[in-house]
């Protein structure tokens, strides 16, 4: 791809997520949405493969369902009210619809097939870039209509999310079909405080963006691509190793890393609201995430597998890429935990 349409493209993906996050209109919104939309789509498909040319068209064909049932619940909510206004949905009907294509556009079960499989077919920049980015759009929409969303819905697909991530992501071997289910996992976490503490949903938001960037760019400069892969880890870089394993307790939400702190925050919230059964249900889903992120830690620091007197001097080469977004986001994602007196005063 050449720097002009790659420029060009970044761009639109920067424009789409923030036209749609400063909007009050919902036809500009769904513009920002769909501007955000055909701008990923290609990069997606850019290896010219048939499984990326597949994943882009599941994504695009997904993605633009999703838009269609946004604006329809907008139209009708116009119909019935004659505002176009994003805080004013106050048709029953246009809040169900809406909260359905919200989830369509996050990957939020049980609309969330897509995502594993559109992950699995892209690079792992690409991949960065759809379980991060790409979520800011629908969860500032989330953000602005949550007093009007139904929580039952919420809290079910919530409950279904954090368990389904957790189950699936149980038997997959490759790191971006892992990363999908921790992702889905994850919105399950943020769906479930939304409707009660905004405030909650944007800091788990901001932490589980740092911890996933942080995941992507560490299994991007080691090219693991499986479990497998990361077991040679070690030799290109010890440091990476450590970062790796820590960023996955992190991802799992063992304190004192930065993962527990949202969790921890959560649970705190739903008990207070008298949610004893869903918290309960929470918290025990989160330990099948936690398997799997373990399993990933225990491969890449834990294990030596066998391996040739090649592979065991593999470090002396060394990196092309840039550790710089690395280095930037990985304080975030592990030393966040001492700023928990201060976030709840």
């Amino acid at each position: 791809m050449s720097p002009t349409i790659y420029f060009i493209i970044i761009s639109s993906l920067a424009t789409g997520t923030i036209i749609t996050m400063t909007s009050h209109h919902w036809l500009l919104a769904w513009i920002g949405l769909e501007v955000n939309t055909l701008a990923i789509v290609p990069t997606i498909s850019t290896k010219h493969h048939p499984r990326s040319t597949e994943a882009a068209m599941k994504y695009f064909l997904t993605q633009a369902a999703a838009s269609a049932m946004i604006l329809f619940s907008s139209t009708t909510n116009a119909w019935a009210t004659g505002t176009w206004d994003i805080t004013q949905m106050t048709t029953p009907l246009s809040n169900t619809i809406l909260t359905i294509a919200l989830a369509m556009k996050l990957g939020l079960v049980p609309v969330h097939f897509w995502l594993p499989e559109v992950l699995q077919g892209s690079t792992l920049l690409t991949a960065m870039i759809v379980t991060t980015w790409q979520k800011l759009a629908p969860m500032a929409l989330i953000y602005m209509t949550i007093n009007n969303l139904p929580p039952m819905i919420l809290f079910s697909m919530a409950l279904l999310s954090s368990m389904v991530g957790g189950w699936s992501g149980m038997n997959q071997t490759q790191t971006r079909k892992i990363m999908a289910y921790s992702s889905i996992a994850h919105l399950g976490w943020m769906m479930v405080i939304a409707s009660i503490t905004t405030n909650i949903l944007t800091m788990t938001l901001l932490i589980y963006l740092m911890m996933t960037t942080t995941m992507f760019s560490s299994l991007i400069l080691s090219k693991s691509k499986t479990i497998q892969d990361t077991m040679t880890t070690w030799t290109t870089s010890p440091t990476l190793t450590i970062t790796m394993m820590l960023t996955l307790l992190s991802l799992g939400g063992l304190p004192p890393l930065t993962g527990f702190l949202p969790k921890w925050l959560i649970l705190e919230e739903l008990t207070t609201q008298n949610l004893a059964p869903l918290t309960t249900m929470m918290a025990l889903s989160s330990l099948l995430s936690l398997f799997f992120y373990l399993r990933l830690s225990y491969s890449t620091t834990l294990t030596l597998s066998p391996n040739t007197t090649q592979t065991k001097h593999k470090w002396r080469f060394k990196t092309t890429k840039t550790t710089l977004p690395l280095s930037l986001t990985t304080p975030i994602s592990l030393l966040l935990m001492p700023i928990m007196p201060t976030i709840t005063t």
